[in-house]
This record gives structure tokens, sequence and C-alpha cells, in this order.
């Protein structure tokens, strides 16, 4: 019996490895088989499928994929200052790949963990910050690494409002979270992203949506 297939893991999950085994989108892919590598918080896979070429021939494949579930992220920004409102947390993976100390700003993101990406959205704003968010605009949804990382993340933006009380922010920190919020002007959120010390994908997204489209638009 395994943990995440026969019986439930710590998460309660099981059938883990028949994810995907459905597909039937795409006539040029054939699923044969699901792996579970790990289910210990997130799931990672190795499925093997067989694949038919733009020349007509099949070739079997393997590729493993990172689950950890779709998740939402928001630009909170204040037009009449010009300011963005952003957060700053450790990132283990960025200070192993050479992060000088893995602190990165971000906007504010979280995983849906079973809400809508917009209930999601305000939920994390309120947790992350400490801002209550209204009205939220979607702005575009996006595979944020399809090459091994099955999340879609739903990007959001809203207007944040300094006079407003702020209650709570930081994180969650029975989950380890210890986050501070930042308050940069958008020209200079937009100088940070070349010279490098914003160096989040999620947020460089946002940012040059807002110049080119969003709030800070010509």
């Amino acid at each position: 019996m395994t943990a995440g297939i026969d019986t439930p893991d710590r998460r309660g999950r099981t059938g883990l490895d028949r994810h995907g085994r459905d597909l039937t989108g795409n006539p040029r892919v054939r699923i044969r088989e699901v792996e579970v590598l790990s289910s210990d918080w997130y799931v990672l896979r190795k499925t093997t499928f067989d694949y038919r070429h733009g020349d007509g021939h099949w070739s079997r494949e393997q590729r493993e994929t990172y689950d950890c579930g779709d998740g939402a992220t928001i630009l909170l920004h204040n037009t009449g200052r010009r300011t963005v409102l952003l957060t700053r947390q450790f990132r283990l993976p960025a200070y192993v790949n050479g992060h000088p100390d893995g602190m990165l700003l971000e906007t504010a993101a979280g995983l849906l963990d079973g809400d809508g990406p917009e209930e999601a959205i305000r939920r994390e704003a309120a947790e992350e910050t400490g801002h209550t968010v209204g009205a939220v605009e979607h702005v575009f949804d996006v595979y944020m690494s399809p090459g091994s990382v099955t999340e879609r993340l739903h990007f959001f933006a809203a207007p944040y409002d300094t006079d407003a009380p702020v209650t709570g922010g930081g994180g969650i920190a029975a989950e380890g979270e210890d986050i501070t919020t930042v308050e940069l002007p958008f020209s200079e959120a937009l100088d940070r992203i070349r010279n490098g010390t914003i160096a989040d994908a999620k947020t460089i997204m946002l940012l040059q949506w807002a110049a080119l489209d969003g709030p800070f638009a010509p």
C-alpha cells in the first residue's frame, strides 16, 4: 500500500497516479503510465507517453512534472502617489541558485487552496500585506514554467489606499512565513527590473503590464 495512491497521504490524497491518464484533447499524445515519485506536500510525477511527431513517426517519451497546484498574484498600486506595494521574503530555491541572500521582492501571491482565483488573491493580499482588497482587475493567466511545473498563475491588479487601516500582514507564521511589505515609487520598481534587484518573474510581468497597458500606461 502506497500513501497518495492506495492510502491517503498526509494531505488526505489518494489516486495521485491517475492524474492525466484520461486526457484525450491531443490525438498526438497517448498517456501510457503515471508514476508518483514523491507526494510529501506537493506531487512529483513521472509520466510515460507516446508522441507522434510532425513527420508522422511515434516515439516514447518520459517527463517529470511537479504539481504544486494553481496560484494567484496581484499588483497593488496607488496611482495618486504613483507607487506599488510589494513584499519581501526569503526564497530558498533562489538562494541555492545564485541569488545573493534569497530575499526576493515580489507581488503578493499564493496558492488557490481550493478557492477561486479572486477569492484566493484577496486572502493572500490580506495575509501578506494587511490590506483589504476590494474590486480586482484580472490581467491574464500564465503557465509559469511549462517544461516541468504544472502551475497556472492567475494575475490580478487592484488599487490600495495608504489611509485605509492595515490589519495583520506578514504571512502565516505557522507556515514559516516572515513577510515584510515594501512600498516603492513605480519608476524605482522599473529601475529595479533593469538593475536586477527585482528578479521575480511574476512581479516583472505585472510591472511591465502596468507600464504598458495598466494603471501607469502613458
